[in-house]
């Protein structure tokens, strides 16, 4: 069935596979935009910025960036090539983070059917992992995924990893120092979310080892063991402007529907990143580029999915 945002059905199937790409917090923070019958737009929506933890707003954009790939592929499995301009009108609107044109028809990869289908399944997944390694093929083609998007997946070994756990608890311990960190962080994770934020359920328990392998909300349910040797990776970009967020953020929804297809988990680990962010240090030096994300990955249970806003409100004609 090819798309058509003429027709009602055309674009709700569109919104629906955007809205449901990972974002900070589960903030959701963006909208989108039907232009005549060729063209929907992706914008930032200022009202969902994290103003003290992203005042960069690269957390932001990586967001936006993930909802934009995820309407790439249900524009390509409708059967139409899509056609992306990113940042096209920075100056006159500096919301707009992208357009996206209905291209000419084409035939539908298998891949690109198989990552569509995976789009409803993907999970953050904050519970423990099993103690089992991922197959060199299957972090190859992470790894190739990444590329893909004009990325890089650097995988890190055990000393990298163990360095990287202190850097992420010494950071988190500075962030809940600030005040201002602490409202913004429990606003959007209340136990009783509904259309956005963390729920409760969505939260994962407290780890009982030091350092730990996943974020603290401070509203942890129950305690828990966490694998002894968490597999940490980081998604880097060449530059470190706004273009190479919404780069890292298609590059990151591809890897993480990759994960998907061979039953990974994923959850993140970006406090070093958000107070680098806040502080506004300078980017930790690395031959491979910039990090972006902080990526734990793993053999999971199976999670609930956080609750997404309805797609009568993320875009407009």
């Amino acid at each position: 069935m090819s798309v058509s945002l003429a027709h009602e059905l055309g674009v709700r199937r569109l919104l629906v596979a955007a809205g449901q790409a990972p974002s900070v917090l589960n903030t959701q923070p963006w909208r989108f935009r039907v232009v005549g019958r060729e063209f929907i737009e992706v914008l930032a929506d200022p009202q969902r910025r994290l103003r003290i933890s992203d005042p960069r707003g690269r957390n932001q954009y990586v967001s936006c960036g993930a909802a934009l790939f995820n309407l790439r592929l249900a524009m390509r499995t409708a059967g139409q090539r899509p056609m992306v301009w990113l940042l096209p009108s920075t100056e006159e609107e500096p919301e707009l983070l992208a357009a996206v044109r209905v291209g000419p028809a084409s035939p539908v990869p298998e891949r690109c059917r198989e990552l569509f289908d995976l789009i409803p399944a993907r999970r953050t997944s904050r519970r423990p992992f099993a103690d089992r390694a991922l197959p060199r093929a299957v972090l190859a083609e992470l790894r190739q995924a990444a590329s893909r998007e004009g990325a890089g997946l650097v995988l890190l070994d055990r000393h990298a990893t163990a360095d990287m756990l202190d850097y992420a608890a010494i950071a988190e311990d500075e962030l809940t120092r600030d005040h201002d960190y602490r409202a913004e962080l429990a606003a959007w994770t209340m136990p009783g979310a509904r259309y956005d934020g963390v729920p409760g359920y969505a939260h994962g328990p407290h780890a009982l080892r030091d350092p730990a392998p996943v974020r603290d909300f401070g509203r942890q349910y129950g305690e828990a063991r966490f694998e002894a040797r968490p597999q940490l990776a980081v998604l880097t970009t060449m530059g470190d402007r706004p273009v190479d967020w919404l780069r890292a953020g298609q590059a990151l929804q591809r890897v993480l529907l990759v994960a998907t297809k061979h039953n990974v988990s994923a959850s993140f680990l970006n406090q070093p990143l958000d107070l680098r962010d806040m502080r506004n240090r300078r980017d930790p030096h690395h031959r491979r580029g910039h990090p972006q994300m902080i990526i734990r990955l793993g053999y999971g249970p199976p999670v609930a999915r956080s609750p997404r806003r309805p797609a009568t409100e993320l875009g407009a004609a």
